[in-house]
């Protein structure tokens, strides 16, 4: 039997060669290992179908999983189901939670030596038990799989609920988790098998060529983008562009690092199945109450307040998916408290640092009760100074004084243009002359 290892783009080339010269039957064998999060649910679709287009004769889903997220999981169940290719489930070693989900919607358990499968009740962050309302969610989903596959029903179901009890095998307040042997015993899977060999054995494709899907770069990255660590610093970068773009004159790479912070934001978590159109009209109605708040009524106000809200509402949902648990909740909220305070130090730090340097997003103005508003240093080497009026003061105008010419104000009376003039004040940008 050939055995390779190859990405999800050149099944199809692998695959079609064998399948035309009719020598040699293909399995397409997808390692479902660790943790099972949103990003593995692409991954695993693509390798289904591009077995399907290839026209490979099974696909090996080998499980070695203590569960993950729920949503995931439905997801991945949703394009086993649908496979126009016979999907096996292959436990090798564990494949608990939303991993025992997975295996349900194969067309058949194959159990490994030393395998268990089970254990399916929701949790919250703390380890306790999730409430009654996703309980039954995930009990109904264990009962549809089981009893669309000819499966036990009620054993199903004890995986997800203690409550449950079946005669001779559970009793109440005890969750259920089988090892290899009692699930072949009880019908609950097809075989307990030595290896993959046996297992291709059992089903007719003992010489087959054996090809493993992995996962390629677009997937990597998508998932990259998506982690828990990474998404505040997108929200941060995307915060803080849009902050230092609506502080600048025109369009800039402050702005254009902010849209593509968030363009990566939303733009994985909606390929793994996270955000959806919702939350992508959500963010779009965010940026529409950003722009009227910015430029047709400046000034914080009712606008501003739906822009944060839409904006982190769209972020929010987006982070938790769609079947979120009480974990999902903990964690999109430490996401946002993360990237909350990323942006609150790096406004802190602009604040403090740009005002001594040349140019930036502040303006260097100062403003107090008495003086008010200063936008420009007083030029206290104006005073004294005489010159000529450029044009005719009424009261302001122009005048040359030295090598420049300066807005300047009469301080009483109208002036003639060619008139001498005498610096008196000097208050910002507003000159105070008088006639000499």
């Amino acid at each position: 039997m050939m055995r390779r290892t190859i990405g999800l783009f050149a099944v199809a080339a692998a695959v079609l060669p064998a399948t035309a010269t009719a020598q040699r039957d293909t399995v397409v064998r997808v390692h479902v290992s660790g943790v099972i999060e949103l990003g593995l649910a692409p991954f695993i679709g693509r390798a289904i179908r591009e077995a399907e287009e290839a026209g490979a004769q099974a696909v090996i889903l080998e499980l070695e999983t203590p569960g993950g997220r729920v949503d995931a999981a439905q997801q991945i169940v949703k394009v086993v189901s649908a496979s126009t290719v016979p999907v096996y489930a292959y436990v090798n070693a564990h494949a608990w939670s939303a991993g025992a989900m997975i295996a349900l919607a194969a067309d058949s358990i194959y159990m490994g030596p030393v395998s268990s499968i089970g254990a399916a009740t929701p949790v919250i962050g703390d380890g306790k038990k999730a409430s009654e309302k996703i309980v039954s969610a995930m009990r109904g989903e264990f009962r549809a799989l089981a009893e669309a596959r000819g499966l036990d029903p009620r054993l199903a179901e004890a995986m997800v609920d203690e409550s449950i009890v079946v005669d001779g095998v559970i009793e109440e307040g005890k969750l259920l988790t089988l090892t290899g042997g009692e699930a072949v015993e009880l019908g609950f899977a097809s075989a307990e098998v030595t290896s993959l060999d046996d297992l291709l054995a059992r089903v007719g494709l003992a010489n087959a060529d054996v090809v493993t899907a992995s996962i390629n770069w677009a997937e990597r990255l998508v998932r990259f983008l998506s982690h828990p660590i990474v998404a505040p610093i997108l929200l941060s970068m995307g915060t803080l562009g849009l902050i230092i773009e609506i502080k600048t004159p025109s369009f800039g790479l402050a702005g254009l690092v902010g849209l593509t912070s968030f363009a990566a934001f939303f733009g994985s978590h909606l390929l793994i199945g996270l955000a959806g159109w919702e939350e992508i009209i959500l963010l779009g109605a965010g940026v529409v109450a950003l722009g009227i708040e910015v430029f047709v009524v400046p000034g914080f106000g009712i606008a501003g307040a739906i822009s944060i809200l839409c904006i982190g509402g769209a972020v929010f949902l987006a982070l938790i998916g769609n079947l979120p648990i009480w974990k999902d909740v903990v964690q999109a909220a430490s996401i946002l408290s993360m990237a909350s305070l990323l942006v609150i130090a790096a406004v802190y730090t602009l604040v403090r640092q740009l005002p001594s340097r040349a140019g930036g997003i502040f303006l260097m103005a100062s403003a107090d009760r008495a003086t008010g508003y200063v936008a420009a240093p007083v030029r206290v080497d104006l005073v004294g100074m005489e010159g000529v009026a450029h044009t005719d003061l009424h009261p302001a105008g122009t005048a040359i004084l030295g090598s420049e010419r300066l807005d300047v104000v009469s301080e009483g009376g109208f002036i003639n243009r060619g008139d001498r003039v005498r610096v008196v004040r000097s208050e910002g940008y507003r000159h105070i002359v008088e006639p000499v």
